[in-house]
């Protein structure tokens, strides 16, 4: 097959790639420019997406032997997941930017331009699973490799897109990439993995933020509305946070609080205890399904964020609409986030939530 393997500048991409060329395939490695001002790159291993990273990108694509190209996805990043990202957070909303680019760019933009220059099949280092199955069709399920399984930002990928897509290290263990790396002579061997969000240079989200939304001052409140403090924009918060509230007025029985609400439009910030951030209902929005959509209710695991726990849930589709219930409450589900279900490892698909229903809300 003629493959075109995405090459980050890490060592997970680069041993895809060699993968796929050791496999027999026609390989050709991309690395995809992502920042509309190069100035803006950071430097050493923060992110994904460095001047530093299309270097090691273009060395690896040596040693493996393949050619590689460069892609100038700037402006199509930028608008999809850049601008998704500020506006969702002006929203109250938390979003995920790697689920929106693995949607919009990595298997949609780069996809379609791969198959308009004839090639099969894009192959990435994500650690998850592609299963065929007898009928033809493609299952994404989770990596082995528990601490490393990326499918939660995978959820979004279509039954067409699973059928051009190839994740070499989903059986794969960590510790196993980076020997071979080694052996095969890969100076991205030993490079630290990227945790940050690519595009923000200095890894201080509040600080673009405030550069992009500026500074919107507000108060913040109890469940009761009782004004416990101040602050200056509903965008530095999200569900669940715990840490940097700075409220002034200690909580009558002494324990921690939460963000329990973020209402832009009032500027408010709510903040409770942990047992009111407990949810017992969701409904989420925008459903893609890795095959084709649930007909009847479904028992099944859901993932409410990309290194949350497993929770046991009842969903059923209305209309263009999740309706996910707890078997047992749960807590800091973030409207703007994904809720991924799951049938044991396969992955049935993903919708991003929009509203809950809080179980000290319904005892009121």
């Amino acid at each position: 097959m003629r493959v075109l393997a995405a090459m980050s500048g890490g060592v997970d991409s680069a041993v895809a790639a060699a993968r796929m060329a050791e496999a027999g395939h026609d390989v050709v490695g991309v690395h995809l420019a992502l920042s509309r001002n190069p100035q803006s790159y950071r430097s050493g291993a923060r992110g994904c997406c460095t001047i530093e990273d299309s270097r090691d990108a273009r060395r690896a694509a040596d040693v493996i032997g393949i050619p590689f190209y460069i892609w100038d996805l700037a402006e199509r990043f930028h608008a999809d997941v850049v601008e998704d990202f500020v506006s969702e957070y002006a929203a109250g909303r938390t979003p995920n930017p790697c689920l929106r680019c693995n949607e919009k760019v990595k298997f949609s933009a780069v996809l379609e331009r791969a198959l308009a220059l004839d090639f099969d099949a894009v192959a990435t280092g994500h650690y998850a699973r592609i299963v065929d199955t007898p009928d033809g069709a493609r299952e994404l399920h989770r990596a082995v490799d528990p601490a490393k399984d990326q499918s939660y930002v995978l959820g979004v990928l279509t039954q067409q897109q699973l059928a051009h897509a190839f994740f070499p290290l989903g059986d794969t263990v960590k510790t196993d990439v980076r020997a071979e790396a080694e052996r095969l002579g890969l100076s991205v061997a030993a490079k630290p993995d990227s945790h940050d969000i690519c595009f923000i240079a200095d890894g201080n989200t509040p600080g673009f933020l405030d550069q992009h939304l500026g500074q919107a001052p507000g108060d913040i409140v109890d469940a009761q509305g009782n004004k416990l403090g101040e602050h200056k924009g509903t965008h530095g918060f999200t569900v669940g946070q715990r840490k940097g509230l700075r409220i002034g007025t200690p909580a009558a029985d002494g324990k921690p609080r939460f963000v329990l609400d973020i209402s832009p439009v009032d500027r408010t910030v709510t903040v409770g205890s942990r047992e009111e951030l407990a949810v017992s209902h969701l409904t989420a929005s925008k459903p893609r399904w890795c095959g084709p959509a649930p007909a009847s209710e479904l028992h099944v695991k859901a993932q409410l964020r990309a290194h949350g726990e497993e929770v046991a849930v009842t969903a059923r589709l209305e209309g263009d609409q999740v309706q996910v219930s707890f078997d047992e409450p749960t807590s800091a589900v973030a409207p703007g986030q994904a809720v991924v279900l799951y049938d044991g490892t396969r992955v049935i698909g993903s919708a991003t939530i929009d509203t809950v229903s809080r179980v000290a809300a319904q005892h009121a």
